[in-house]
């Protein structure tokens, strides 16, 4: 099953396409003539322009991006970062901080979307000097204290903390860097 927005731009990119040989082919061309100038399809558009990179569907392949981390209160947990659409980040035991290095591969990226920041990235809150990021198959991914950061596909809204506590090597992330814990 495609997830609804994929299938939203693979549909607008078929249309595009076949527009695009449709004008092709009023000026003589054929369809193979048309085809090199077919690559701007939607799936390749500007993010700026285009619906936010952030993915809420579960079982998505696509890394979260933010440009901003923040602080708030979760109940029974304390101080945790979120990122710029208040969703929680987390970190993965089996990664490791120091050099920052991530573990999460393959269908792991399917539930724990890896964070993907720009170059800079604004903070409130989490001291600037504690982020960093490691580089993931050619994106940067964002780090805290050297811990490579995760959003989790099971966070739909603000504020949740569906992935606090996951198979016991999954926390939300305290502003030190820290994985939560449970507060009395």
């Amino acid at each position: 099953m495609i997830p609804r927005r994929i299938g939203l731009s693979l549909a607008a990119g078929l249309a595009s396409a076949a527009l695009l040989g449709a004008c092709g082919s009023s000026n003589g061309s054929s369809p193979a003539d048309a085809a090199p100038t077919a690559p701007a399809s939607p799936a390749t558009s500007d993010p700026a322009t285009s619906a936010p990179a952030v993915s809420s569907t579960p079982g998505s392949e696509q890394p979260a991006t933010t440009d901003a981390v923040l602080t708030r209160t979760a109940q029974g947990l304390g101080s945790i970062v979120t990122d710029d659409k208040g969703l929680t980040l987390y970190r993965f035991d089996k990664d490791e901080p120091n050099p920052s290095k991530w573990t999460c591969s393959g269908a792991c990226t399917k539930t724990w979307l890896p964070v993907i920041v720009p170059e800079s990235v604004q903070t409130s809150g989490v001291e600037k000097s504690l982020l960093g990021t490691v580089h993931r198959n050619g994106e940067t991914q964002l780090t805290l204290a050297g811990w490579p950061l995760y959003r989790y596909v099971g966070d739909t809204a603000a504020g949740q903390t569906n992935g606090q506590g996951k198979d016991g090597e999954w926390y939300a992330v305290t502003p030190a860097g820290q994985k939560s814990s449970v507060t009395g």
